[in-house]
């Protein structure tokens, strides 16, 4: 047998000592201050951020499930490393540890934990997807939305997804179509997201809002933007050749400045408008070259009803 230190190999009859207790004690302070960086230092920057009450509404919730889950996270690092430590295979050790044959107290407590765990977050994300003031946190509702924003009558946003390319269209104001997406700070916005051709799927980031846009249907989005600034705007969902090249960036602006952009561009749009098929939630495909038509009079480059990159001399 080789040579071992003292303490390698445990005194016959020397009492076992609270491994579980140990790692508790280990495991409590370090849990403890994971979740406190967690939701104080590293929650307020967690994305989507803060630009809307829907993309609040979704950092809150990953702050919550973050701080649940960073504790179970480093009881697994810790018991792993205290096993390595503790438990590790010593020079002359060759006996095999005692049979355990079901230990009821360690039963009990992983099934109660777990339920706790599972029942708290169904619960917990049925009401944060449920309660009218988060309205559906920002993802598309279907055509009749079962919850509502509060705050007076939305400002409506038709959102028209094609290959390649986003519409806006604002029916409160004439209806008029533009590639610049604008928005006011403080009012509830209703998005209409619908397609002209294939599925695709309207992400606006920094608002928290994330809708499918498919061909026939008007799927309903809801949020109201806190605070002015840049949103990037990008398609979510594989929609051909040129899908990466699907984004544009939009604006959210004061109310006042929302107003006077509103007005001026349903005038200087007004001719255009009047090209365009009349609003509706869905529009059939075969209206796609007309609105081209009108496209390409107010200066937007296509072909064949279907919007390419400028840069891209080769159309598919």
């Amino acid at each position: 047998m080789s040579a071992t230190t003292a303490g390698d190999i445990q005194a016959p009859g020397a009492a076992e000592p609270n491994h579980g207790l140990r790692i508790f004690i280990i495991w409590l302070p370090i849990a403890v201050v994971a979740d406190i960086l967690l939701y104080f230092v590293y929650g307020p920057h967690i994305p989507p951020g803060r630009m809307s009450d829907t993309a609040a509404s979704q950092q809150f919730d990953i702050k919550v499930m973050s701080v649940l889950a960073a504790p179970i996270m480093a009881f697994v690092l810790i018991f792993m490393a205290y096993s390595l430590i503790v438990w590790r295979h010593r020079d002359g050790d060759d006996e095999d540890g005692p049979a355990l044959f079901g230990h009821a107290r360690i039963q009990a407590t992983w099934i109660t934990v777990t339920a706790v765990i599972v029942l708290f977050l169904a619960g917990f994300g049925t009401y944060e997807l449920a309660w009218p003031g988060f309205a559906g946190a920002g993802g598309g509702e279907g055509p009749a939305p079962i919850w509502t924003p509060k705050g007076g009558a939305p400002l409506q946003v038709q959102v028209v997804a094609q290959q390649w390319r986003f519409t806006y269209r604002y029916p409160q104001f004439g209806g008029f179509e533009t590639t610049e997406l604008m928005l006011p700070v403080g009012k509830p916005i209703q998005f209409n997201v619908t397609s002209l051709d294939v599925i695709h799927s309207f992400w606006a980031y920094q608002l928290g809002v994330k809708a499918d846009a498919n061909p026939g249907v008007n799927n309903v989005a809801f949020t109201t933007a806190e605070q002015t600034g840049n949103v990037t705007v990008r398609c979510d969902e594989l929609c051909g050749l040129w899908h990466g090249a699907m984004f544009n960036f939009g604006k959210v602006v004061s109310a006042a400045a929302f107003e006077t952009w509103a007005q001026q561009t349903e005038a200087q749009l007004a001719s255009v408008t009047k090209m365009l098929p009349a609003y509706a939630t869905t529009y059939d495909p075969t209206v796609v070259p007309q609105i081209n038509k009108a496209m390409a009079k107010a200066g937007i480059g296509g072909a064949n009803g279907y919007y390419y990159p400028p840069n891209d001399p080769v159309q598919p």
